[in-house]
């Protein structure tokens, strides 16, 4: 299953915007219960004026909250941002350290957000289960967890450890284009004769192809 997602989406990227590891942090904190989309909007103008640990650390908390009001939850959000920006400076130099367990003390900061920058940022291979990924794991029949760390564990020893970014990734997409939540694509996937879970959704393939998300509609 996961040589044929390798084929349907070959050029994986992270679909947040970021050209620093702190901007990538500062983005998928921002994308929680959010969509990537939606941050990609917001980032711009957020890391003209706060792009950097220091310059985010000294922000009034108004105005990070104004620049970031539209991602929901702000209030929250730019009080994690401003923290964690503070102990990125204390602690470590202002620099966003490449260790999970280092990563994960950070406000606002979980396993999954840790994985993403561990993955994209530095190289090293992590998983993200985020709810797409949970998922379609499920529906695959590679986990019965509903817990994220136990989904993690059990899937990372079904798949070398070198392609965990990219298989997250690659889980995302599919799940966001046409592995949908409430009605999956089923006669548009192609992992329709592996799938254990194939008919759940739309098997008619014309159907299918009307629900299936283009990735113009995540830019």
């Amino acid at each position: 299953m996961y040589r044929v997602l390798t084929k349907s989406y070959e050029n994986v990227h992270c679909e947040l915007d970021f050209q620093t590891p702190f901007q990538l942090l500062v983005a998928t904190v921002l994308s929680a219960q959010c969509t990537d989309k939606r941050v990609n909007q917001v980032t711009p103008a957020l890391f003209r004026k706060f792009g950097t640990p220091r310059k985010m650390s000294a922000a009034p908390i108004m105005e990070i909250e104004e620049l970031i009001r539209s991602v929901g939850f702000f209030h929250t959000k730019a009080a994690n941002l401003k923290a964690l920006s503070q102990r990125l400076i204390i602690e470590y130099g202002a620099k966003v350290p490449a260790e999970l367990d280092e990563l994960v003390t950070l406000p606002g900061v979980g396993r999954k957000t840790a994985n993403v920058v561990l993955g994209h940022a530095f190289g090293i291979p992590g998983i993200t289960v985020d709810t797409h990924f949970g998922r379609l794991s499920r529906r695959f029949g590679w986990s019965d967890s509903m817990d994220p760390v136990k989904v993690e564990h059990e899937v990372g020893a079904l798949i070398p450890q070198e392609e965990w970014t990219n298989l997250s990734q690659r889980m995302i997409w599919h799940g966001r284009r046409i592995c949908h939540s409430r009605k999956p694509a089923c006669g548009a996937c192609p992992l329709a004769a592996l799938c254990p879970s194939y008919g759940i959704g739309e098997v008619d393939k014309i159907k299918a192809l009307a629900l299936v998300k283009r990735d113009e509609d995540f830019r």
